[in-house]
């Protein structure tokens, strides 16, 4: 019991931290960089809204309510990455501040959703005809929390370094990581299947 436990929270985690598929650590990355350490409830709610979209798409996807053609999904997952960065340099990460909960929470809830989507065949594969189907979900969900916990907190914390350490203006440390990141998911989003 606690073997399967453990094997759930661990997949959650690898998910996130997987390698070949850095899109959702680049979505937490440009999520978070607008905030520092005092704005740490904020953020985890944020990051909790995101689970929580991630989560209901699973949902979905694991009782068969929703089937979604992956190849739009996985030209969507790069289009979110790219709408919150370019969010970030257009409003110099200030716009993320000062928002009002709704459209942020929203946006992130949303884009959740489609994150999910893009995971949910290799989920279903994961899940096979387990009679646990929900237990199961919140074991993953809570490895994706964790694993989305500890990049928010290296991301807060080099952000912290680079502003005071290097004296980065927050700006400018905003500004820069969102356009690295712009840089990257541009290619992911020209090579998508959707598009050739």
């Amino acid at each position: 019991m606690l073997e399967n436990f453990w094997f759930n929270v661990k997949y959650g985690i690898d998910h996130v931290l997987d390698i070949n598929a850095y899109d959702h650590v680049l979505f937490l990355i440009v999520l978070t960089i607008p905030y520092v350490f005092k704005d740490w409830k904020r953020v985890l709610l944020l990051v909790s809204m995101f689970t929580l979209g991630h989560t209901l798409s699973l949902v979905l996807a694991a009782y068969n309510v929703v089937n979604v053609n992956a190849t739009i999904v996985e030209f969507l997952i790069p289009i979110t990455i790219l709408v919150v960065a370019l969010f970030n340099v257009f409003t110099s990460g200030k716009g993320a501040q000062k928002e009002k909960v709704g459209v942020l929470f929203l946006s992130t809830l949303f884009f959740g959703l489609i994150h999910g989507l893009g995971f949910a065949r290799e989920f279903q594969m994961l899940l096979g005809d387990s009679d646990n189907k929900l237990v199961l979900l919140l074991e993953f969900a809570l490895g994706i929390e964790l694993a989305q916990v500890i990049i928010v907190f290296i991301v807060l914390f080099l952000g912290y370094i680079g502003q005071t350490i290097f004296r980065f203006s927050k700006r400018d440390w905003i500004m820069v990581v969102s356009a690295i990141v712009v840089g990257l998911v541009i290619p992911m989003i020209l090579n998508s299947d959707f598009l050739n």
